[in-house]
């Protein structure tokens, strides 16, 4: 397993990508309060299956789902459930598709409805991480400067990293060296160079940092039960720079559209 791809290897990683983001398109399409995430979860299924990709999380160490959709106090990793969708909610939907046998893997943050200040904030600071930590993956750089612009941005607006949960390379597994953590000091850790392929997906939490594991074995929530926020791109280094293989152009653009007068976090 090599760490860096080639151009070829990571056009396949972009199409994948662009099939998970094609997916949470359709899912702004549909989102809105009442809605159940059982609902999201089918509807991402049939989406991915009918384009010619393969769920990724689905039956991966054991996970039921084509989705983690996780709501408010919700980290990562939930269950989609029949319980239908409250104005006010946020809901953290983290999606992965294998095509030609790589793999893509987003996330993305939906205000349903309307939503408090407190929350908008939260998710506006924890989608600035992202767009912090993917302008710092660059060559010349170290993940350690990745990780520490992630974390120097959410603790100065008041917030906490989740420290357990980190980003992670992407290829022909959906998990890959390196690990990427949301937290960590200027200059350590690998060096990065033209090739890297990574997930960055900030974990930001509106209390503390910590977090409990539910009795299903995967449900992580905060341990003060405060809303998290959770954004995630896949990016490649082409040419020196980060290169965004996943996009939520398509989101944004469904979330205009949809007559549910969603929030659009960018």
């Amino acid at each position: 397993m090599s760490i860096f791809k080639t151009i070829e290897q990571i056009e396949k990683i972009r199409e994948s990508s662009l099939l998970v983001a094609k997916t949470h398109a359709e899912l702004s399409k549909v989102i809105r309060p009442g809605i159940t995430t059982l609902e999201l979860d089918r509807l991402a299924e049939t989406f991915i299956r009918d384009h010619g990709g393969i769920p990724a999380f689905k039956g991966y160490q054991g996970f039921p789902y084509a989705l983690c959709i996780s709501p408010n106090e919700v980290v990562v990793h939930g269950f989609p459930s029949n319980t239908p969708l409250e104005e006010g909610d946020i809901l953290s939907v983290d999606c992965g598709v294998l095509k030609n046998n790589y793999y893509g893997d987003s996330a993305y943050t939906y205000a349903i409805g309307a939503i408090s200040g407190e929350k908008e904030r939260l998710l506006r600071t924890t989608h600035e991480c992202l767009d912090i930590g993917i302008d710092q993956t660059r060559v010349g750089n170290s993940l350690g400067d990745v990780s520490w612009s992630i974390q120097n941005h959410a603790e100065k607006a008041g917030y906490s990293v989740v420290r357990e949960l980190i980003g992670h390379g992407v290829g022909k597994q959906l998990h890959e060296p390196p690990e990427l953590p949301n937290y960590g000091r200027k200059g350590r850790g690998m060096r990065i160079e033209n090739g890297l392929v990574v997930a960055i997906e900030p974990m930001i939490n509106m209390g503390k940092r910590f977090i409990v594991q539910e009795n299903d074995g995967w449900t992580i929530r905060t341990a003060d039960k405060k809303p998290s926020g959770h954004y995630e791109h896949t990016v490649a280094v082409i040419n020196g720079k980060a290169e965004r293989l996943s996009t939520f152009e398509y989101i944004e653009k469904e979330l205009e559209n949809n007559i549910n007068n969603l929030v659009i976090i960018r």
